[in-house]
């Protein structure tokens, strides 16, 4: 999959710099363009005329020129490049390089560059053990995962330090055929469609400050729209009350009610070509939310009896509605699951119904992971392995392409 491809090597500040002289010889060997972009750290660990001799192509390390009255065709490189590429792999990435690219900082040529990238970032974290371990250093892969970054795991071994234990960059033949895989899973194949996605849970309600919820987080939503924007499609978010970055090149809208989130559902559903409704939208809302805070005296019973009413069906009017929109479904159930995602499958005239159960391991609200049974109108049900959300997200894609028109 590398060959003719466009490929960014970003090297940062570590031991293991020197692994990533053997991946570029063997990137151009298989007829890929490499440009490598070094921090000024990795520059103690490599030197940029070894970098730039395998990869026949100048070494970028700043990002500004040494002197301002010397010429440059430098100041817009890093947006060039990022148009230029087909995917991104920083490796090592140190933890300072990984911290500042998880909280979007730009102070060197590499950050910059990230924050203006529009293809696949992989990065390979790569470290000393009780550096990888902190929780700071992880809660920054995590953000990246959630941004649908993609992180090669380190190997376990002997570390410069002296010490055992993870923090080793994987062997360059390693990095190649995550480059690889990479290139073979994700595509432009949803340019020109538009994708409707929902997410996180709706609030009802009772009074100014209670409601009724879920524990809906968003993340499997929120993945779905990063993955569609990836792959080149126009995605519309309509998101829940969630504290979450909107994925990049998304249009996002923010609702608080199920009533709020029909309304923009059905606004946006007639020019989309795909809905996925990942969102979980409540089922009952009160039949009047007071004005004013309830008391806890307030009943004189010393009970309080809340009337509740139910919520539009906003999927099944969309199924009820659609002409050339594929539909595609969550359902979250503990018993009877395949037969009741079925039902719900054909009653709300959907495509695709993407079933979980939240008491598996790996599944359920607030999870990194997703344990799904992928059901189709044709009859076809596929139980997947437990994939990140970012990974499942791109099944359901992949599921969804060839029902397009």
């Amino acid at each position: 999959m590398v060959k003719g491809k466009h490929i960014l090597l970003g090297v940062s500040g570590g031991i293991a710099a020197y692994k990533t002289a053997l991946l570029v010889r063997e990137l151009v060997k298989a007829g890929a363009e490499v440009q490598i972009i070094m921090t000024r750290s990795a520059t103690q660990f490599i030197t940029p005329l070894t970098l730039s001799t395998l990869s026949q192509r100048p070494v970028i390390i700043e990002m500004f020129p040494p002197s301002p009255e010397k010429p440059t065709d430098q100041w817009t490189k890093h947006i060039d490049l990022a148009i230029w590429a087909d995917v991104m792999l920083i490796a090592p990435a140190s933890a300072n390089t990984l911290a500042k690219i998880s909280h979007g900082l730009a102070d060197n040529f590499l950050t910059t560059l990230v924050l203006a990238l529009r293809c696949p970032l992989m990065v390979a974290p790569s470290m000393d053990v009780d550096m990888y371990q902190n929780e700071q250093t992880q809660r920054n892969i995590e953000t990246l995962k959630e941004q649908g970054c993609h992180v090669i795991d380190p190997d376990r071994g002997a570390l410069a330090s002296g010490l055992e234990g993870p923090g080793r960059l994987p062997e360059p033949a390693t990095l190649f055929a995550a480059i690889d895989d990479l290139l073979g899973r994700v595509r432009q194949d949803l340019r020109g469609k538009k994708v409707l996605v929902t997410a996180g849970p709706t609030q009802e309600p009772i009074d100014p400050v209670r409601y009724i919820g879920n524990h809906s987080s968003g993340k499997m939503g929120f993945a779905v729209a990063n993955a569609a924007a990836q792959r080149g499609a126009e995605v519309t978010l309509i998101s829940g009350p969630v504290v979450k970055r909107t994925p990049r090149n998304t249009r996002r809208v923010d609702v608080q009610t199920a009533r709020e989130m029909e309304r923009e559902v059905g606004n946006a559903f007639p020019g989309t070509d795909v809905l996925i409704m990942a969102a979980a939208v409540a089922d009952f809302s009160p039949v009047q939310a007071s004005d004013t805070k309830i008391k806890r005296g307030a009943p004189q019973s010393g009970t309080l009896s809340l009337a509740l009413k139910p919520t539009t069906d906003i999927l099944r009017e969309a199924g009820e509605r659609k002409s050339h929109q594929v539909l595609v479904g969550f359902a979250l159930e503990t018993e009877n699951e395949v037969a009741n995602a079925k039902e719900k499958l054909a009653s709300k005239h959907l495509d695709i119904i993407v079933l979980n159960n939240p008491r598996e391991e790996g599944a359920g609200f607030g999870t990194d992971t997703n344990v799904v049974t992928i059901i189709t109108a044709g009859g076809s049900v596929e139980c997947l392995p437990k994939l990140s959300k970012f990974d499942v997200a791109n099944e359901i894609l992949n599921r969804i392409k060839p029902l397009l028109r």
